[in-house]
């Protein structure tokens, strides 16, 4: 066995860590610098390790980020504005955006996170804008020219 595949696979893993360091760190400094704005949610760390790390899988694809966030952030706010914050309502809201992510094929796991923060944090639809929709957005936009710059090929056409 070659030492080749190995030094390939080790600077690919390390541009990987590094997409996602810098992604990440914009976003937190726009949520840093921007009192009374989010900008970073958890579930955002999610989606880094899936379109920097396995970038051509069907789950790392930009439909599937960015309707996967907005549609189950969505589903969060849809159920907190009917029924507030019950172990009822947080249940019924991620179910609800698992059952519109799969019936769209638009499947993106880290998206299942944002039901519980819309309907813990008493959310409304400004939450689905920003920081869901935008955040979602700029790592999409962030992935493709990253990906551009280091030569990979994203997002992927197989998927």
């Amino acid at each position: 066995m070659s030492e080749y595949p190995n030094k390939e696979r080790l600077i690919n893993n390390l541009l990987s860590g590094l997409g996602a360091f810098l992604c990440i760190s914009f976003l937190a400094f726009l949520n840093l610098s921007d009192y009374g704005s989010v900008w970073l949610i958890p579930p955002f760390g999610a989606s880094m390790v899936l379109v920097m790390a396995v970038h051509e899988s069907p789950l790392a694809q930009p439909k599937n980020i960015l309707l996967g966030h907005i549609l189950s952030a969505m589903s969060g706010v849809l159920i907190f504005s009917l029924m507030g914050t019950t172990f009822i309502s947080i249940g019924l809201s991620v179910g609800l955006a698992v059952f519109v992510m799969a019936s769209f094929n638009i499947i993106h796991p880290p998206a299942g996170a944002n039901p519980i923060i819309a309907v813990l944090g008493g959310k409304g639809l400004s939450f689905v804008i920003l920081p869901v929709a935008v955040g979602a957005l700029f790592i999409v936009l962030f992935a493709i020219i990253y990906s551009k710059i280091i030569g990979r090929k994203y997002p992927s056409t197989s998927a």
